[in-house]
Order: C-alpha cells, then sequence, then structure tokens
C-alpha cells in the first residue's frame, strides 16, 4: 500500500513529464484532425482525451500495488497474454488487413499492447532468478528464446503486426545482452547470423505481406516510387521540412487538414507537431522524451533490489524503442513499421498499456529505499 513514506519519494517530475506529453499530444490530434472550412470534426480528440483520464487512474491504481507483487505473478499474467494472442487469432476483430483487436462491444483493445508488459515481467521474474554475475550459457538462451518469444512472436506475426514483433525481439536481445552471454555464444551468434542471413533474408522476404515489402523498398529508394509506397515517407518528410526553425505556429500548418499526410494523428503525427512547432519545438519534444528515458535508467540503477532493476530496464529498453523507431521513421531514416509515438499517437490501447508500463519505472523508483520495509 501507498503511506507518507512512498508519496515523499514519488517522482512528480516524471510523472508531470508525462502528463505533458500526453496533453501535447491530445492538441496535436486536434490540430492533425480539424477539418477544411466549417465541416464538422471528428471527436478523435475527445476520445484521445477520455483515455488520458482512464490512463491516469490506471496509473495511479497499479502504484498500490507492489512491484514485486508484479514479479511473483508474472509467468500467470504472461500465460494469459499468451491465450488473448491465440484467441484474437481465433475470433478476434478484423481491420485494415490485420487481425488484432478482441471487440467486447462497448470496447475494443489489442491484446498485443499489453502482452509487452507481461513479457518485461516473465523476463525480469527469471533473470532476476539467476546467479548474478554469472553470464547466460547457451542453454539458459535456448530455454528463454523457446519459453519467452518465440511462440508469441510468430501469433503476433500472424496478425500481422510487424512493429509489436520487433519490440518483443529488441527487448529480449537488450535485456540477455544487460546480464552477459557467453563470449563463445556471442562468437557463434554472430558467425552463424552471417552465414544463414542471405538464406534467412529470402525466407523472411517470402513471409512478408506485399505492403511491408513495399516499405521496405521504399525505404531503401523513396524516389523509386514517390506518388505510391514513398508516399507517407515523401510526405512526412515535406512536413517536417516545411516547420522550418520556429514552425508555422500552432493550427496553422497544412498537412493535417488538407490530409496529404496520411496516419497524420496516429504513427506520423510528429511530422505534424514538428510542421507547427520546427525545429525548436521538436528539440523541447526530444527533451522531454529524454527526460522519461534517463529517469528509467536512473531508476533501474537505484532499485532497491534486482527484480526492479529488471522491470525498469525492459521498460525503459521498450520505451526508447518507440521513440526512437517511430521519429526515425518519420524522418526517412527506418523503415516504416506502424510504431505510434508513446504518449502522443490516437490510440487507446496504445496510450493505456504505455501508462502502465511507465507506472511500473515509477513504482519501482518510489520503493527503492529498504528501509521500508
Amino acid at each position: 500500500m501507498i503511506d507518507r513514506r512512498l508519496l515523499k519519494d514519488f517522482d512528480w517530475g516524471f510523472l508531470g513529464m508525462v502528463i505533458v506529453l500526453a496533453l501535447i499530444g491530445l492538441m496535436t490530434i486536434f490540430s492533425a484532425t480539424r477539418p477544411l472550412l466549417e465541416a464538422e470534426q471528428h471527436p478523435y480528440y475527445l476520445r484521445q482525451l477520455n483515455w488520458i483520464i482512464l490512463s491516469l487512474v490506471c496509473f495511479s491504481l497499479m502504484l498500490i500495488f507492489d512491484y514485486r507483487w508484479l514479479v511473483r505473478f508474472a509467468h500467470i499474467f504472461y500465460v494469459l497474454g499468451v491465450v488473448l494472442l491465440v484467441f484474437v487469432l481465433i475470433a478476434g476483430r478484423k481491420g485494415m488487413g490485420a487481425q488484432r483487436w478482441i471487440d467486447l462491444g462497448f470496447l475494443s483493445f489489442q491484446p498485443s499492447e499489453f502482452f509487452k508488459l507481461f513479457f518485461v515481467g516473465a523476463l525480469a521474474r527469471y533473470l532476476s532468478g539467476l546467479e548474478q554475475g554469472m553470464k547466460l550459457g547457451s542453454k539458459q538462451l535456448v530455454r528463454m528464446l523457446a519459453g519467452f518469444l518465440i511462440f508469441p512472436a510468430i501469433l503476433i506475426l500472424k496478425q500481422p503486426d510487424l512493429g509489436t514483433m520487433l519490440i518483443l525481439i529488441f527487448i529480449f536481445t537488450a535485456m540477455v545482452l544487460t546480464v552477459g552471454i557467453e563470449k563463445k555464444i556471442l562468437i557463434t551468434v554472430v558467425v552463424i547470423g552471417m552465414i544463414a542471413t542471405p538464406v534467412a533474408g529470402k525466407f523472411l522476404w517470402g513471409g512478408l505481406k506485399d505492403y511491408q515489402k513495399n516499405r521496405i523498398i521504399a525505404f531503401i529508394d523513396p524516389q523509386v516510387d514517390p506518388q505510391g509506397i514513398g508516399y507517407h515517407v515523401t510526405q512526412s518528410k515535406v512536413s517536417i521540412g516545411a516547420g522550418g526553425f520556429l514552425g508555422k505556429g500552432y493550427l496553422r500548418g497544412t498537412q493535417g487538414p488538407y490530409r496529404f499526410l496520411p496516419e497524420n494523428h496516429t504513427d506520423f503525427i510528429f511530422s505534424i507537431f514538428a510542421e507547427e512547432w520546427g525545429f525548436i519545438g521538436s528539440l523541447v519534444l526530444f527533451t522531454c522524451y529524454l527526460f522519461i528515458i534517463w529517469r528509467g535508467f536512473e531508476t533501474a540503477k537505484q532499485s532497491r533490489d534486482i527484480e526492479g532493476t529488471y522491470l525498469a530496464l525492459g521498460v525503459t529498453y521498450m520505451f526508447s524503442f518507440y521513440f526512437i523507431v517511430n521519429v526515425g521513421m518519420t524522418l526517412g531514416l527506418m523503415p516504416v513499421v506502424g510504431i505510434p509515438l508513446p504518449l502522443m499517437s490516437y490510440g487507446g490501447t496504445a496510450l493505456l498499456s504505455n501508462f502502465l508500463a511507465l507506472s511500473i519505472i515509477e513504482n519501482v523508483r518510489m520503493r527503492r529505499f529498504a528501509s521500508y520495509y
């Protein structure tokens, strides 16, 4: 439970920065979806506001439970998450060429968004149970791959949701490297990877959908079809470049109302922000994100136990991946993989899962002093 001693160590700056980014996202969604002339505006921003309020409530409720309780039952949550992923493939709602949502009638949600948290919790529990300071051997690595990563990654790829699958792989790799693996295994993996890459690449390429292949082609050569497969990235660069040094000003951007930029309130919301706030505004925005990431790593370092360290690291790795890849793809530095900008992009499930993830960092941080127990 929370008492006054825990509230004393509560990181209000961290929560404040989370709220600031969510409100910046809300303002940008309003601007991106505003209509031309006198047409009625779609209430995306009102829905997002409702999700922000719900997310703040859930963020607060999560702090009541000690994070060690979350680690203790992490395997149960993990199994529940896998069951929901299987259910999605059997009876999930289809939309935009994917089958990712469970429709409850009054509410639909994307289980893979929450599974990432269960995944981090399960990895934290497993790694914290190992002898500390020991490098991972081949048996442990194979056991972790088979036990945690491969099956859910295949289920998520089948939806298809390439972005979320890549996040799982990134979190897994980052946490394994954090613990450390035996040098001979690392060398073996690199050698096998170099030899097998041509064959594996051909196999993976054949398994991609046409639109996924087009995204990679457009990334390698954006000018191959600027009005077709390269249209998203081309328009994104136009938006960001149009912002210049100081930006056009709030509600003065043209890419939102004129709908030149697809997905302007979801995956490409940063492009809309950059058009209106320019280089200086983008710099301030990046500072906000880097503050949260810095706080995440600092919390991992100061955690009172190894469970808290791995939890904070896993969440921070995930948040960093979201931020870097989303901004990278809007700038044309990475392929478009459908990853939203955390806390800013429109989407209830993604917003809620981000708030819950960041509440884990706050949870670890406010309980970092052993004298409380």
